[in-house]
């Protein structure tokens, strides 16, 4: 679980929450027709825009800004190590019986044991890697869409009670319930945009830079076997992948020679 997710989205809505009460009722700030504006306005919105198949994959995508699995390059690059020292001790065939958890380094080094040229092992991984980043693009734009026409509807809400405002100056009464409308269609568009859309959109890109640099590795490193490379030569490059704190020495010769 992401704790920054879980912890951000308290403090934010405890802090929008605690500014409310400290002021008055919550009751002031629920209104049917601004709910009915901006939500099912913004359900309708995503609907035209989006497949029905991609709306069904929401809350899996947004539940990713909580739930995931973490990507240790350092890990990577150390099984890579111990990849790269097997196949130098027996040869590149013996990897096709290692034990690898990751699917994505399992299917590298399998494509290696297969003796496939290298040229084929990169093109073949790469169409991996460009599937996921269209999947997480696809989601990172369904999210930057809600961010976008959340507000967008809130405008909509506040033309709307601006509109009945205007035709109702007559009657105190109808002013009132017109300005709600047109300030809380606003305030909910807003909410939407900035407490829940726009943060799972950045997470989506973010963990889709993380798995990207996982992959790239992965296929650094197969190449790197397959070529023939000494495993301390094939470490000092997947190093380059790590800041400079981050980045592992590799003092035990790199295996054998």
């Amino acid at each position: 679980m992401d704790i920054a997710s879980v912890i951000g989205l308290v403090l934010a809505v405890g802090g929008i929450l605690g500014s409310i009460m400290s002021g008055g009722a919550i009751s002031i700030f629920i209104d049917v027709p601004s709910i009915l504006v901006v939500f099912l306005g913004l359900i309708g919105v995503t609907l035209y825009r989006w497949p029905m198949e991609v709306i069904k994959g929401l809350v899996s995508i947004a539940m990713k800004s909580f739930f995931f699995t973490a990507v240790d390059p350092k890990e990577k690059i150390n099984k890579i190590k111990e990849l790269a020292e097997l196949a130098r001790r027996e040869s590149v065939f013996a990897l096709e019986k290692a034990e690898i958890d990751d699917p994505f380094m399992k299917k590298a080094m399998t494509l290696a044991a297969d003796n496939r040229p290298p040229e084929v092992i990169a093109s073949i991984l790469q169409m991996d890697i460009d599937s996921m980043e269209s999947r997480h693009k696809t989601g990172s734009d369904v999210f930057g869409g809600v961010a976008a026409d959340g507000p967008a509807m809130g405008m909509i809400g506040t033309l709307i009670g601006l509109v009945q405002m205007l035709q109702n100056l007559s009657d105190p009464s109808a002013i009132g319930p017109a300005m709600a409308v047109a300030l809380l269609t606003t305030f909910y568009g807003a909410i939407i945009a900035n407490v829940f859309a726009n943060p799972v959109k950045n997470k989506i890109e973010y963990r889709s830079q993380l798995e990207l640099m996982s992959m790239s590795i992965v296929i650094a490193g197969t190449l790197g076997i397959v070529a023939g490379e000494n495993p301390r030569m094939i470490i000092e490059k997947l190093n380059s992948f790590l800041p400079p704190s981050e980045r592992s020495s590799d003092d035990d010769g790199g295996g054998e020679e």
